[in-house]
C-alpha cells in the first residue's frame, strides 16, 4: 500500500511538471527554432503556469509551416473566454473606442495604407481599439493578419504580464508626443518622478507614488475613462455665458453642432466613441471616481481645488480657440477663403484639418489638437511646463498668426477684387 501511494505521488508529480507544456510541445519545439522568444515568454507567463497553452489563443488550424494564416490572432473575445470581467470594462472604456474613432476621423483615409491599417502611425496605436468582423478581415488581407488584437497593446505577447501592464511605461508608446502627450507630462511632473525614482530604488517601495494607472484605471478597472474625455468638450452647457458661446463654437468646429447650434449627425459619432461625457451625471461620476483616488495621498480639498484648476484652464483655453475658429469661419463667411471642399458648412472642419491646404487651416488644426490639449492635459497632469509654454504660450501665439495670417487673406481678397 505504501508502495502504491508513492507511486501516485510520483506520477501526479510528473503530471504536475508537465502538464503546463505537454500539450504545446509539438508547438514550442517548432518555435523553439523559429522564434525562440515567443517560447520563452511563454514559458515565464502566468499562462504558462496555469495550463494554458497556444491553441487555447490562436486555435489548432495550424501544426506545419503551410498553413500558418490559419494561427488565430486573439481578439479580446478569445481573451474573454478567461478575462470576462476584465473585458467587459474595457468594452465599456475609451480603449475599446480607438479603433472607431480614429476611423472616424475624415482625414485619416487620406493617409498612406501602412500608417493605418499597416500599423506605422495611428493604427500603432489605435489597434487596441474593438474591431468588426468586416475590420478584421480587413486588416487580415492588407496587413498579413496583424493588428486585430487589443489585449496585447499593453500585455505584451507572449508574457502578458500583468505587472508590465501595471507599469507607466506600458502607456509611454502610445500617449507622447503631439496631440498625446501624457507621458512625458506625468513622468516630469512631481507623481512621475516620484515614482521613476522609486523604480530605480533611489526611493523605498513603501513610497506612495502614483503611476497612470492609479488614476486611470483604479483597482484595476480596464475601462479607463476622464471626466473631461478626450477632447475637453461636454455636456450641458455651463451656466457661464462666455464660456457656453466658447464651447459651442468649438463643437461647431468639430462638426458636432451646425452653424445654428443644431446637433449634427457626428454627435452619435462623438456618442459612440466615449470621447466625451454628455451629460452631468456622466461627468460627475467620473470626477467623483478622481477625487476619490486621489484622497488616497491629499485632502479632498486640495484634490478638488486641483482638479478645478484644470476646469479653469478648460474655459480659459476654450476663449483663445473660439475666436481663433471664428476668425476661421468668418473668412469663409466673407468669401475670403474657399470652405473646406465635402464639407456642408462655411465653418472649419477640425477633424480634416491635417490635410487643410492653407496655413491659416493648418494653424487652427495645430492649436487645437496639440496646444489647447498641453494645456488642459499639462494642468491636470501637474506638469506647469506643459499647462504654460507648450499649451497656453503656444494657444497664444497661434490666435496672433491666425489673426495676422486673415488680415492679410482679407487684403489680397480685397486687391482681387478690385481688379
Amino acid at each position: 500500500m505504501p508502495r502504491l501511494i508513492l507511486r501516485v505521488i510520483v506520477v501526479m508529480s510528473l503530471f504536475a511538471f508537465l502538464a503546463p507544456g505537454a500539450y504545446a510541445k509539438e508547438c514550442t519545439d517548432c518555435h523553439n527554432e523559429i522564434t525562440p522568444g515567443i517560447v520563452s515568454d511563454w514559458k515565464i507567463s502566468k499562462h504558462n503556469e496555469n495550463g494554458v497553452g497556444c491553441a487555447d489563443c490562436h486555435g489548432d488550424g495550424h501544426t506545419t509551416a503551410e498553413d500558418v494564416k490559419n494561427a488565430g490572432i486573439p481578439t479580446p473575445a478569445i481573451c474573454g473566454n478567461c478575462h470576462e470581467d476584465r473585458v467587459e470594462q474595457y468594452k465599456a472604456g475609451k480603449h475599446a473606442a480607438a479603433w472607431a474613432a480614429m476611423k472616424a476621423m475624415p482625414s485619416i483615409h487620406f493617409q498612406p495604407m501602412m500608417l493605418t491599417e499597416g500599423m506605422k502611425g495611428c493604427g500603432g496605436c489605435h489597434k487596441i481599439g474593438l474591431k468588426t468582423d468586416a475590420e478584421i478581415k480587413e486588416l487580415k488581407e492588407k496587413s498579413g493578419g496583424f493588428g486585430v488584437a487589443s489585449c496585447d497593446a499593453c500585455h505584451t505577447r507572449h508574457t502578458f504580464s500583468v505587472k508590465e501592464a501595471r507599469q507607466p511605461q506600458a502607456c509611454q508608446t502610445c500617449h507622447m508626443g503631439f496631440d498625446h502627450p501624457q507621458w512625458e507630462m506625468y513622468s516630469s511632473s512631481k507623481h512621475g518622478v516620484r515614482y521613476l525614482l522609486k523604480q530605480s530604488g533611489v526611493l523605498p517601495e513603501e513610497t506612495a507614488a502614483p503611476t497612470c494607472q492609479t488614476c486611470h484605471m483604479q483597482d484595476g478597472n480596464h475601462n479607463n475613462l476622464t471626466a473631461w474625455g478626450f477632447l475637453a468638450v461636454r455636456l450641458p452647457m455651463p451656466a457661464d455665458n462666455q464660456w457656453a458661446a466658447d464651447r459651442a463654437t468649438i463643437l461647431q468646429g468639430l462638426g458636432v453642432l451646425d452653424p445654428d447650434g443644431k446637433p449634427t449627425g457626428r454627435l452619435a459619432v462623438v456618442k459612440a466613441a466615449n470621447v466625451a461625457r454628455l451629460t452631468q451625471e456622466d461627468w460627475q461620476r467620473e470626477r467623483d471616481r478622481m477625487v476619490k483616488t486621489c484622497n488616497g495621498c491629499h485632502s479632498v480639498n486640495f484634490a478638488k481645488g486641483e482638479l478645478e484648476k484644470g476646469d479653469r484652464m478648460i474655459r480659459e483655453a476654450d476663449h483663445l480657440m473660439a475666436e481663433a475658429i471664428r476668425t476661421v469661419a468668418a473668412l469663409y463667411k466673407e468669401g475670403a477663403l474657399p470652405k473646406p471642399s465635402g464639407y456642408s458648412y462655411p465653418f472649419p472642419d477640425l477633424l480634416t484639418f491635417h490635410d487643410a491646404p492653407t496655413v491659416i487651416e493648418q494653424k487652427l488644426f495645430v492649436m487645437f489638437l496639440e496646444h489647447r490639449m498641453r494645456a488642459f492635459q499639462g494642468t491636470f497632469h501637474a506638469n506647469p511646463d506643459y499647462a504654460l509654454w507648450y499649451g497656453w504660450s503656444e494657444m497664444q501665439r497661434d490666435l496672433t498668426e491666425i489673426r495676422k495670417e486673415a488680415r492679410e487673406i482679407r487684403e489680397s481678397a480685397g486687391k482681387h477684387a478690385g481688379k
